[in-house]
């Protein structure tokens, strides 16, 4: 039964990604002002698409700033940010149990070092590692799902960890689309003071012994 559903699983993503490629979505999935007419234009059902598309986009390693841009230029700043990070999280999740239902043993032998000094290093406190990671300036943000999925590291850990971290520039940037959309230099400044405050807890981190570790592991 496990079997049949990871065959499943496997095949409605590659299916779904195969669609979307040739329906050029990812192209327009970067275009602000395509998305916008088409949320207004197919209203709920339109963003129930674009949540699938955006997922999919970052699953296969699309950058989520981008994502946020769009998404807040077309949904205003806040909501861009919640849907973009909703999306994020859904690509994720996606990579995550590809690699542990398909790949994990291919990058465990690819990997095998970087793998275990990555389990170990949160494999405690997971969720608030993970946090940490996300908040840094370094790595591959598919790589890491990647990664994850590949160890024994708990899912609920590394969803959760990843859902606060990626909120900070999901926000910068969703304002920044949200300002730039409606010319309001109100949502722009938002933007600006949330980067400067990442930009912060960035450095500090950046600064710290866990930068050097991540540094190690996740960078390609």
């Amino acid at each position: 039964m496990k079997r049949i559903l990871k065959t499943l699983f496997i095949i409605s993503v590659l299916l779904i990604l195969m669609i979307a490629t040739q329906q050029g979505m990812f192209e327009h999935l970067t275009d602000s002002n395509w998305v916008a007419q088409f949320v207004a234009k197919q209203g709920a059902l339109g963003l129930f698409i674009l949540l699938g598309i955006g997922a999919l986009f970052t699953a296969i390693g699309g950058p989520r700033q981008v994502i946020a841009f769009v998404f807040g230029f077309a949904l205003g700043g806040l909501n861009g940010a919640l849907f973009s990070t909703l999306a994020t999280l859904l690509g994720c999740i996606i990579a995550f149990y590809v690699a542990r239902l398909t790949i994990r043993s291919s990058l465990q032998k690819r990997f095998g070092k970087r793998l275990q000094k990555f389990e170990n290093l949160i494999g405690t406190q997971t969720w608030l590692k993970v946090l940490m990671i996300r908040l840094l300036p370094v790595g591959s943000n598919l790589l890491t799902n990647l990664f994850a999925g590949a160890t024994h590291v708990p899912a609920h850990g590394f969803f959760i960890g990843s859902t606060i971290g990626y909120l900070p520039q999901m926000l910068i940037f969703s304002f920044a689309g949200a300002g730039i959309g409606l010319s309001d230099h109100y949502q722009l400044a938002i933007s600006i003071s949330l980067f400067v405050i990442s930009s912060i807890i960035g450095t500090y981190l950046y600064r710290s012994r866990l930068r050097k570790q991540v540094s190690e592991l996740v960078t390609e």
